[in-house]
């Protein structure tokens, strides 16, 4: 950008912006934070503050809009969540004393992956995410910048780089190679992330630990640099990087955790009828935090399994130990943020309050886990640290009603600092002196009004009336002459006051050095307060986990190594606490060690889907290592769960239902093994009857043959379930129906064997179709089946349909009258449309009819 007679604050300002194209830069002038050109136009409307323009009078004015500095956190919320970025540049000099042009300088960068500072505090993780590629080899490392967390793996291909980037729902991601361009597509199209890039690396041998693999350095040391370049702070909170892999934990796409409900609603977006909303009884932020990371990725080391369940075990058989437990939580706050702020400088007195709060309570929390006496508490109890120097040191030094900032004064509690003492004794006992003086130069001069004022200009002074001027004693001296009165000082009251002034600048100046050295002491516990928050979250979940155990009537389950699943009066256990337990049907599931597949069939609205569900939700749950909603629990270790649960278009990259039917059908296949767990939903209803009816077994065929997994199939092709004649591992299961007087219940409990016969039209009933249309539709089906062993002549209401159709397919119109739309028809690519091209070619075949 050049402009002519630019100012030099405005070149100040271009010079700085040209450092971050990409970014708002929030431009600090005054009790300002200023925006031009661009920016300013583009902040005004995203922001809805005023538009104006400096310079206004000059032939191109320049587009200018601001924000009070200390109102700007809520701006920059809105920006970051609208997926921007934001480059604050401070004043790095006093205005009074600068000469020339103050100067400024960008001292953070905020980004939708390093927000750590919002308006609107969330429990939630905020994971920023990198990856890097060499030789078609994948690493991804990850950070939460507010609690410090840091990991890295190793991927084998970009799809499950995409799965785990969803999973973690990051919004940025730093790009370490060159990304292809459909790759790059995929993520900034489809799935709304921000993309930055980073090239150089920064080396850590401190986080970073020697044993991993040159790419995952390359990876971790990528996103380190990303995150110091931004920031521009040490960040001694960061944690040493963990290594993980994606193969150590019950693995899920993303796609499977959302239809699944596993921690928001998929239909409305919120915690309520999640998994996560069922199980969250946590009291403290870190607890809430680790939760949804046990639920995100269980368990498959059963011994890890069997750790918690004990816990929980022990925890149910104590219960006024666990409610004092649970009750003592209460009293904690969010120990790794805390730590965080320290390390950004940017604790507060409020902060180190609530941290020692939090220390005070742990003794506490420490002392009723000791009362258990139970080896596997006693494991938890060993990592409680109790820090009883830091907390004495916050309660000796923090006053309790310190304000939020650390400008005003009144930090620090009086009896620390002998010093500081000595100066607020002197502002308080000044204020008597000056009290003393004025009581004691009134009687000796005989003034009767005389008394003492104070302005920035004069300071103290004696305020002496035009008619009293007479009385003013030789020890007084002219201070200023007004229109009426006069002001007197006197060497007493200058010394007082002196001394008063100096007490007050040097009072505010200490106090805000001892809160800075105080909060150097605190950053060097960093370490063993996140092991504490860590230790603290862990108790937190096995308490709530409990308590929902107790309050659902759950049990422990067991898991066996002979591949069987049997469930004993199982329920979903969200459907269930919706509903009410009365409410509620329970079903029993069970898979011997020679059944891989059972086939489900009956109508829709029928519990075919819950009942699916309902296994997952039980195998997520035991895996995790909760207690289960069931009579009796047996199961073995699942290594991975895939799902094709429900129907909906991929509308962003253009893909029909059916597409995506297929692909989620491809990737179970391709990834699945005999330890995985596989539930098909209405598999190949996207398509023609027979087409569909085909893929559908030879889907179930090859999952049969080849895969092994056990599988729940869910179908409305009543002749599949012929095919347990042949498959011997597959076994039929209904859902039961009472037909009574014309009229059909669905019983929503399942039943061995295979459905005699569909309900659609029953269906259509409940949804209120008109009776004259189900009464045709009726009618309709008794001929269709009459006649369906003479495919090639049925008649209905004397008309007859398909006289030359194929076996299989019935004709849809006479050939010869349409042999231009059959022409168009056959050159339609079904499975190639996107839904817009798809509604196009449907309206030109209408026409065409």
């Amino acid at each position: 950008m050049t402009h002519d007679k630019i100012s030099p604050g405005m070149q100040q300002y271009l010079d700085i912006k040209a450092q971050y194209p990409d970014a708002f830069l929030l431009f600090r002038m005054g009790d300002f934070y200023e925006l031009f050109y661009e920016d300013a136009v583009k902040a005004a409307q995203i922001l809805e503050i005023g538009l104006t323009s400096r310079n206004k009078n000059a032939e191109n004015p320049i587009p200018m809009a601001g924000v009070p500095h200390h109102s700007a956190q809520a701006y920059i919320d809105v920006l970051v969540d609208l997926g921007y970025k934001v480059a604050i540049a401070e004043q790095m000099e006093d205005p009074k004393t600068a000469v020339g042009v103050v100067k400024r300088e960008v001292v953070q960068v905020i980004t939708p992956g390093t927000a750590v500072d919002s308006s609107k505090p969330d429990s939630s993780n905020n994971f920023l995410v990198a990856i890097d590629s060499k030789d078609n080899c994948f690493a991804l490392s990850y950070m939460d910048l507010s609690t410090g967390e840091f990991f890295v793996t190793n991927l084998t291909d970009f799809a499950s780089v995409c799965s785990e980037i969803q999973n973690l729902k990051a919004r940025e991601v730093v790009i370490g190679f060159a990304l292809a361009k459909d790759d790059e597509q995929i993520l900034t199209k489809q799935m709304n992330i921000l993309l930055s890039q980073e090239i150089d690396v920064y080396n850590d041998d401190h986080l970073i630990a020697p044993n991993l693999t040159e790419l995952e350095k390359s990876v971790a040391g990528k996103l380190l640099n990303y995150v110091h370049r931004t920031q521009m702070r040490e960040l001694s909170h960061l944690q040493k990087l963990v290594h993980y892999e994606v193969k150590d934990y019950l693995q899920m796409t993303y796609a499977t955790k959302t239809s699944l409900d596993l921690l928001e609603n998929a239909r409305t977006g919120k915690k309520h009828g999640s998994l996560y909303w069922l199980l969250d009884e946590t009291k403290t932020a870190m607890g809430m935090r680790l939760l949804r990371n046990w639920i995100d990725r269980p368990l498959i080391s059963l011994e890890k399994i069997h750790d918690r369940q004990e816990v929980i075990s022990v925890f149910l058989d104590n219960f006024i130990e666990r409610s004092d437990l649970s009750d003592s939580l209460k009293g904690v706050y969010d120990i790794e943020r805390l730590a965080s702020r320290v390390s950004f400088g940017k604790a507060n007195p409020k902060d180190l309050l609530q941290l020692g709060q939090t220390l005070a309570q742990v003794p506490y929390i420490r002392a009723i886990l000791e009362t258990f006496d139970h080896e596997v508490v006693d494991k938890l109890v060993k990592q409680i640290d109790i820090l009883p120097e830091l907390e004495n040191l916050i309660r000796s030094a923090i006053d309790p009603d310190a304000p939020a900032t650390i400008s005003e004064g009144n930090i620090i509690r009086t009896g620390f600092d002998e010093t500081l003492d000595n100066y607020r004794k002197v502002m308080k006992e000044g204020r008597t002196w000056i009290a003393d003086i004025e009581a004691r130069e009134r009687e000796a001069t005989g003034i009767n009004n005389l008394k003492i004022d104070y302005n920035r200009k004069d300071g103290y002074y004696f305020h002496v009336t035009n008619s009293n001027l007479s009385l003013v004693p030789d020890h007084f001296f002219r201070k200023a002459t007004l229109k009426n009165s006069e002001r007197f000082g006197t060497a007493e009251l200058a010394k007082i006051e002196g001394e008063m002034l100096e007490a007050r600048e040097q009072s505010s100046t200490l106090e805000y050095d001892i809160f800075m050295r105080i909060r150097a002491q605190v950053e060097r516990y960093i370490d063993r307060l996140q092991a504490l928050a860590k230790a603290i979250a862990t108790v937190d979940v096995l308490q709530s986990l409990a308590v929902v155990a107790e309050t659902n009537h759950y049990i422990r389950p067991s898991f066996n190594d002979q591949q069987m699943i049997a469930i004993e009066k199982g329920r979903h256990a969200v459907v269930e606490k919706v509903m009410g337990v009365q409410a509620y049907i329970p079903n029993s599931i069970a898979f011997d060690s020679k059944t891989s597949m059972q086939l489900i069939t009956g109508p829709n609205m029928s519990g075919k889907s819950t009942y699916m569900r309902q296994l997952a939700l039980t195998v997520i749950m035991a895996q995790m290592g909760s207690y289960v909603p069931a009579e009796s629990c047996s199961l073995p270790i699942f290594d991975a769960i895939f799902t094709r649960i429900g129907a909906a278009d991929d509308l962003i990259s253009g893909q029909s239902t059916f597409m995506v039917e297929m692909m989620e059908a491809n990737h179970a296949i391709q990834r699945a093994t005999e330890r995985s767990l596989i539930l098909f939903d209405e598999l190949g209803r996207g398509t023609a009857t027979y087409d569909g009816m085909a893929l559908a077994q030879s889907i179930i065929e090859y999952i049969h043959d080849r895969v092994g997994a056990k599988t729940m199939f869910a179908t409305h092709y009543h002749e599949l379930t012929e095919l347990s004649t042949t498959l011997t591992s597959l076994v039929n299961v209904h859902v039961a129906t009472l037909e009574q007087n014309g009229e059909v219940t669905f019983l929503h409990k399942i039943a061995q064997g295979p459905a005699d016969k569909s309900y659609g039209i029953h269906v259509a009933k409940i949804a209120g179709l008109p009776s004259s249309l189900l009464a045709r539709a009726d009618k309709i089906l008794t001929t269709l089946e009459a006649g369906a062993a003479q495919l090639n002549h049925l008649e209905i209401d004397g008309e007859v349909l398909g006289q030359n159709s194929p076996i299989g397919q019935l004709s849809l119109f006479p050939e010869a009258e349409n042999s231009a739309l059959l022409e168009k028809l056959r050159a339609i690519d079904v499975m190639n449309l996107t839904p817009m091209e798809a509604m196009n070619a449907l309206y030109e075949l209408k026409k065409l009819l």
